[in-house]
């Protein structure tokens, strides 16, 4: 046998110690963490009526939960390794792949309009014009974020035109409430609930700048553990088909979870979310083409980015849906 110096066999060690996981230890898979999440309704579903859990009881494998306040956390847990599938705007999936987060995006769990630039009932502010010099709520690597980049730009503005007070949705959502800040780039429920509850105006609506509601897994879990993955989306998929023909259960899941009125949760599902999709296609591509682009004439993602390129090293159509 060939003498290995000391070097090359430190060498070796260190290569083992950050290598990643064998085939022996992807069939070890002892536990899957993912996320729930009150803007992704139908992971409300999938945890409330132990579908996971079902699906992986025979094989031993442990389903751990999460909550995920924004798509920023969630992208923050697949960043570290604290989850394995998390759910997320198909925007900030995007943009969390160009800054390096190793993440691939495999479903589509909700067609949302679940963002749009909120104020006060007293407030003067009409258009994002009006924005200019004002504190603004925000939640940076979020969908909502995203839009008020947009919103901006359409505008001739940006976020140097204004103050962004750096929030999660829910701390964003009581700020405006309690005069703190002139405006809120919302979020749902809590935009819904705002609104309701406290007669909140969304003053700007688009419709279509609110990119999709993406299943994104850890792209080292994928490649480890492709069977694995496939289950866990062929399970997400009885969720979503479950959540359509059960309104009432997906409602009063929603409600057990946020502890708002069901007026709150009809607003949110009947009015701005559309679960009728599941396949990331070429309608789910341009608009989180267009977002990203559009956050590069921005400023946001660097004028070097291949965009359209990075979309496609994001999304993964390996994963496949159950054909019946």
């Amino acid at each position: 046998m060939s003498r290995i110096s000391r070097r090359g066999f430190a060498a070796m060690i260190a290569i083992l110690a950050v290598a990643p996981a064998s085939a022996s230890a992807a069939e070890a898979l002892s536990e899957i963490r993912i996320d729930w999440a009150t803007y992704n309704p139908v992971s409300l579903i999938l945890k409330q009526k132990g579908m996971l859990e079902k699906e992986f009881a025979k094989d031993g494998i442990r389903i751990v939960w999460v909550q995920s306040a924004g798509s920023n956390k969630a992208l923050e847990y697949l960043n570290a390794g604290s989850i394995d599938f998390g759910s997320t705007a198909g925007s900030a999936a995007l943009v969390a792949r160009i800054n390096g987060n190793p993440i691939k995006s495999i479903y589509v769990y909700s067609r949302p309009e679940w963002t749009a630039l909120v104020t006060t009932k007293d407030s003067k502010i009409a258009t994002v014009a009006d924005l200019k010099g004002k504190r603004v709520a925000v939640t940076r690597g979020t969908d909502p974020h995203i839009f008020l980049v947009r919103a901006l730009l359409d505008a001739g503005l940006s976020e140097k035109d204004i103050t962004p007070v750096l929030l999660q949705h829910a701390d964003g959502k009581t700020a405006l409430i309690r005069g703190d800040v002139d405006a809120w780039a919302g979020l749902d429920p809590m935009m819904a609930q705002a609104e309701i509850e406290d007669g909140a105006k969304l003053f700007f609506r688009k419709a279509q700048a609110n990119t999709w509601g993406i299943l994104n897994v850890r792209e080292q879990f994928l490649k480890d553990h492709p069977q694995i993955a496939q289950r866990v989306l062929a399970t997400y998929e009885e969720a979503r088909k479950y959540s359509v023909s059960h309104y009432d259960e997906l409602k009063q899941a929603l409600v057990t979870a946020t502890r708002l009125p069901d007026v709150v949760a009809d607003k949110q599902l009947k009015e701005r979310t559309d679960i009728s999709f599941s396949r990331i296609g070429a309608p789910q591509r341009e608009s989180i083409l267009a977002a990203g682009l559009a956050l590069q004439q921005a400023g946001v993602i660097d004028a070097k980015v291949d965009v359209k390129g990075a979309l496609d090293q994001l999304v993964d159509d390996s994963v496949r849906l159950p054909t019946n």
